[in-house]
């Protein structure tokens, strides 16, 4: 899979960023969401399923808006 740079709003190269696919689809990289009682409320996760915590603002400038 060929990943292309989206944006990030780090300062330091670090996470969280947000990159496109080839077929249009997002990756979303991040801190892992590690809160128990946050996880709890999840619904119907998948044992390859993971979850990353992503400011508002990455999103607000990056996010594709179609």
């Amino acid at each position: 899979m060929k990943l292309t740079f989206i944006g990030t709003t780090s300062d330091d190269g670090d996470c969280p960023t947000l990159y496109a696919t080839e077929t249009g689809d997002i990756v979303v990289q991040g801190d892992r969401l590690i809160d128990p009682e946050a996880l709890a409320q999840l619904r119907d996760v998948k044992d390859s399923e993971t979850f990353v915590v992503i400011p508002r603002e990455l999103l607000v400038r990056f996010a594709p808006k179609e």
